[in-house]
């Protein structure tokens, strides 16, 4: 897959401009905002986090590092409250991150906590949030305190992806074999299963709720139209996708796992019958991570070279935001206003991109 190039003669990245940067110990596994957007925190497979206020989003000196886990976090999300962040490990743990950097233990000593994703409401009401985490076959959700359990979820294989739909009704977890929704209020739990053979390894749902799809193994995607079951295959990746998001509309999802970023279309009946939009990309080099701006219809785009670029598909504008080097993205992130860009490496690197007006 090929897409439009950036212009020669493009002026210096967003990152050297606007941003600030810093270098960590080990590979970052996540970067996420607070959901106020009042903070940036950065998860590494050496247990570390680092938390970044917005007062110091262009000063990475000031940047708050601590050792979270005894091993490594396998797992980031914004905790079920406007400020804060979950983290998961393989020292069996899953701990809050207060926006003062206080750590407590919300559980300890199961097993290995993979996957952790909230939510709460558009009004960040506290008493609606919830919590989800999955430990091999189980998900378990608790309150927005994170001390108390709702229920638990037995799955039929280890528990590969998990996230909740727009309105918190529903949870849905990837899996061996396909995907399970549950209802969260639900009083019997009855999950519908979306079977489709194979490894899932990644799940994410239309905003709209109109449709629930899986990465896989497989260099290709699975999904289903969620009124009728019926199933959509988006394949021709060259690579697997590590990657997706839906547009801020829901019209598009825009993945990783080519030399461009590849968008299906989720309107006009599609994506089934029809080819995808390719936005740009660096030929030969497989774009890593995407994330799509919450305000505007913007992609920015990591590659496996280091390299970040924000697109705008329908100005057909393509602005640099950093250059090759230090290591594949593994971590991208806007926040939720819009006005910060974060990202991290396989190489320990870790910055912010201010995208406030000025």
């Amino acid at each position: 897959m090929t897409g439009m190039q950036t212009e020669s003669g493009a002026p210096a990245g967003l990152l050297e401009r606007r941003g600030a940067t810093r270098t960590l110990d080990g590979h970052v596994i996540g970067c996420v905002a607070s959901r106020d957007s009042n903070q940036f925190a950065f998860a590494t497979a050496e247990g570390d986090v680092v938390l970044a206020a917005r007062e110091d989003f262009a000063n990475a000196a000031a940047w708050q590092v601590q050792t979270v886990h005894d091993g490594a976090i396998l797992c980031l999300a914004p905790d079920a409250a406007p400020s804060g962040f979950l983290t998961g490990g393989d020292d069996s743990t899953l701990r809050r991150i207060g926006a003062d950097g206080a750590v407590t233990d919300l559980v300890r000593g199961r097993r290995w906590i993979e996957h952790v994703t909230t939510w709460i409401d558009a009004k960040g009401t506290p008493k609606s949030g919830v919590i989800a985490f999955a430990s091999g076959k189980q998900v378990e959700l608790r309150d927005a305190a994170g001390t108390t359990t709702l229920k638990v979820l037995e799955h039929p294989s280890t528990v590969s992806g998990l996230t909740f739909d727009a309105k918190g009704k529903r949870v849905a977890t990837s899996h061996y074999n396909g995907a399970s929704m549950w209802f969260v209020q639900a009083k019997i739990d009855n999950p519908r299963r979306l079977d489709w053979k194979g490894s899932h390894t990644g799940i994410i749902i239309h905003p709209g709720g109109d449709a629930l799809v899986t990465s896989m193994q497989e260099n290709e995607l699975h999904g289903w139209r969620l009124a009728d079951g019926h199933n959509m295959r988006m394949s021709g990746y060259p690579a697997k996708v590590q990657s997706m998001a839906f547009s801020r509309t829901g019209k598009w999802l825009v993945t990783s796992g080519a030399d461009s970023v590849v968008m299906w279309p989720f309107f006009g009946g599609g994506p089934m019958g029809k080819a995808p939009v390719e936005l740009a990309g660096m030929p030969g080099v497989i774009c890593r991570r995407v994330a799509c701006h919450p305000v505007h219809e913007i992609v920015a785009a990591g590659f496996v070279d280091g390299t970040i670029l924000l697109e705008d598909a329908a100005a057909q504008k393509v602005l640099p935001v950093r250059d090759a080097g230090g290591g594949a993205i593994s971590a991208l992130a806007f926040s939720p206003d819009g006005t910060g860009l974060a990202f991290g490496t396989e190489d320990g690197a870790i910055g912010i991109v201010d995208l406030a007006a000025r």
